[in-house]
């Protein structure tokens, strides 16, 4: 049965860490099949880590260990904080033309003097299992097939996972960068929902929040969703992480008002990882033909 917006007294869990973990075992097994298929090629996503920021040094580091998972190898190009644009563009022109390479991780954020949408840009569409380019974000947009970016796909696979009904319904996405908001808005309106982008400069912003039946926070400020903000038997999906250990809900005054939620940690985030490596084995099947 579809989930019914309406207040309840225990809100359905958008569990994606279990998720996450649950696919994994058919992802091993057409990453088997495909080995087997094809003398031993085995899917390769290649990560780009420029700098040593902790927190991209780990979720590089849980990336090549979720293709470990799996039975696919992980290929990591570590480059210094003074990389130039050029020096970048000319690491990724090399993975672009590795045929042992099936996916291309840029890993999110890049030092300040590197231009980061022509290094995005310069991913192999082929390639571009994260989802960031411009080319691949249009023709998602249109509803042409391409990779989508990770983290809005994990969402919109987790949403389809528990029946989280989105034809004729109100979403309203809180953020708007090139890799998360936007592209969540895209696939929300390409099922059929009608959909809000705000932002920084959006009026009344809390009256808007108000008004959704699924609201996907995505603005990068930790609890900065509150509590009476949210309709009675909305669905509430929170896209942040932070060093405090919470996202951009205020997830306990949050739940009490909500149908379902994504929890914090194990909703968003495991299911990122999990779509990457899904998309760099379809990839891989496709190279292999």
């Amino acid at each position: 049965m579809l989930l019914q917006y309406a207040p309840m007294a225990d809100p359905i869990v958008l569990d994606g860490k279990t998720l996450a973990r649950s696919t994994e075992a058919g992802i091993a097994e057409r990453v088997s099949a495909l080995k087997a298929r094809n003398g031993g090629c085995t899917p390769i996503l290649a990560t780009i880590l420029v700098g040593a920021d902790p927190a991209s040094m780990t979720y590089t580091k849980m990336k090549g260990n979720a293709c470990r998972r799996v039975g696919m190898d992980s290929l990591k190009t570590e480059l210094p904080e003074d990389t130039t644009t050029e020096e970048l563009l000319a690491a990724i022109d090399e993975l672009n033309n590795n045929s042992d390479v099936h996916g291309i991780l840029l890993q999110h954020p890049v030092p300040g003097q590197i231009n980061e949408r022509a290094c995005f840009d310069r991913i192999a569409l082929t390639k571009d299992v994260d989802g960031v380019t411009s080319q691949g974000f249009g023709q998602m947009a249109m509803g042409e097939p391409a990779y989508g970016s990770c983290t809005p796909a994990g969402i919109m696979r987790l949403l389809d996972h528990y029946d989280i009904p989105i034809e004729g319904r109100h979403a309203v996405v809180i953020g708007r960068s090139p890799i998360l908001g936007k592209p969540m808005a895209m696939m929300l309106l390409n099922h059929h929902a009608t959909v809000t982008i705000c932002h920084s400069r959006t009026r009344n912003l809390v009256d808007v929040v108000r008004m959704a039946d699924i609201v996907v926070a995505a603005v990068g400020k930790p609890r900065f969703v509150k509590g009476d903000w949210i309709r009675e038997g909305a669905v509430v999906v929170d896209a942040g992480a932070h060093p405090e250990k919470c996202g951009d809900v205020d997830l306990q005054a949050v739940i009490p008002r909500c149908s379902a939620y994504t929890p914090y940690p194990g909703g968003v985030g495991p299911m990122t990882i999990n779509t990457l490596i899904f998309q760099t084995l379809q990839a891989a099947e496709k190279a292999a033909g």
